[in-house]
């Protein structure tokens, strides 16, 4: 009984961070559909190139359009880094969000969750390039993003550009990079500065044990490697708050037997360098020098209780100062949040939504 429990708190938690296996489908929202844009040569910041890059995404509503034909109420929200844009599409998160009278009402706004490059069905190393895959970093996914708004959807002004975690950090690039295409921001579980220090540590720690595993043999693999899974419950404990946790352990035993349970699943549903790539594309991520290109209306939330991006740094007050309409709410713990992972939860932050729509 406790394995059965151990393995259902995994898939929830992972299906809540945005991989898929969901026992239940998530609900489907009005005119929801899902498309791609292809880029013959995508041209990475690093030099690199990838050839027929494609970028999906899924799109709920219906766009309205003025007078010169264009479309006024596009919404982006963006996905952390073990997701995808469907994960926006669980009940937590899209339930709260995109129903009749809720904050991104699906009968009003035309809402596109996007694929980040490496991630659900946009190109990523698991089609075929594996360990040869260039290597992308935010900024890359932010252009690929660009791509989907303005070449595939042909929008040229967003109402909002939201989200959580990874996609956090991507709406600060996206407030520096097109500072006129949106009239408001909302970064969710992210901080304006480069990965470092805990932050970073926990992040290395997964990167080394698959790239020291000696069956991931520089990427090019037949056989999906094992050895490093054994370091990916470092995930769930730097992810969610000590209560959550202790509720899953409450004792010594139960603690071994959820953690065995752990690894036995991210060996099931992880693909090696898929992973490594996803955390290792943070290596470009610095927003801190051109806060004050930021035009946008913003409102960053963060959670006391998040480890991955401790409030005592003060690092948010300090970007608060450079940013001319910049707003920072911190929620505190309490028996709702969840650490980092309060981002799954739209009913503990969706009023910062409103307020800033509004």
């Amino acid at each position: 009984m406790k394995a059965w429990l151990s393995t259902l708190a995994l898939t929830a938690a992972l299906a809540l961070a945005g991989v898929a296996g969901a026992a239940d489908g998530p609900p489907s929202y009005p005119n929801q559909m899902e498309g791609d844009v292809v880029v013959r040569d995508f041209a990475l910041t690093n030099g690199e190139h990838l050839a027929n890059a494609r970028f999906h995404y899924t799109t709920l509503g219906t766009p309205q359009r003025d007078a010169s034909g264009a479309i006024t109420n596009g919404v982006l929200l963006l996905h952390g880094t073990t997701g995808s844009g469907r994960n926006f599409l669980n009940a937590s998160l899209g339930g709260e969000l995109f129903g009749p009278g809720q904050p991104l009402d699906a009968t009003k706004y035309f809402i596109i969750l996007a694929d980040g490059i490496g991630h659900g069905s946009s190109s990523k190393p698991s089609d075929g390039l594996k360990g040869h895959f260039p290597h992308y970093g935010y900024v890359d996914a932010v252009e690929g993003q660009y791509r989907i708004v303005t070449q595939g959807l042909g929008i040229k002004r967003l109402k909002l550009v939201a989200g959580t975690s990874m996609g956090g950090m991507q709406t600060w690039i996206w407030g520096e990079r097109h500072p006129d295409l949106m009239d408001a921001l909302m970064p969710i579980a992210s901080q304006p500065v480069a990965i470092s220090g805990r932050n970073m540590l926990w992040r290395q720690l997964i990167i080394e044990a698959i790239r020291n595993d000696p069956d991931w043999k520089g990427g090019d693999y037949t056989a999906q490697p094992t050895g490093y899974t054994r370091a990916l419950p470092i995930f769930q404990i730097m992810v969610n708050n000590a209560a959550v946790l202790q509720q899953q352990a409450p004792s010594r035993a139960a603690a071994t037997t959820l953690y065995d349970q752990w690894v036995a699943d991210y060996a099931k549903i992880v693909d090696a360098n898929d992973y490594l790539y996803w955390f290792e594309s943070s290596y470009d991520y610095d927003p801190s020098p051109e806060l004050e290109k930021i035009k946008a209306k913003l409102v960053a939330v963060n959670f006391a209780d998040d480890l991955l991006n401790p409030a005592e740094l003060g690092v948010m007050e300090a970007a608060m100062k450079r940013i001319t309409n910049g707003r920072y709410i911190l929620i505190p713990a309490s028996d709702q949040t969840r650490g980092h992972q309060t981002l799954t939860q739209a009913k503990v932050w969706k009023g910062a939504l409103e307020e800033l729509l509004k």
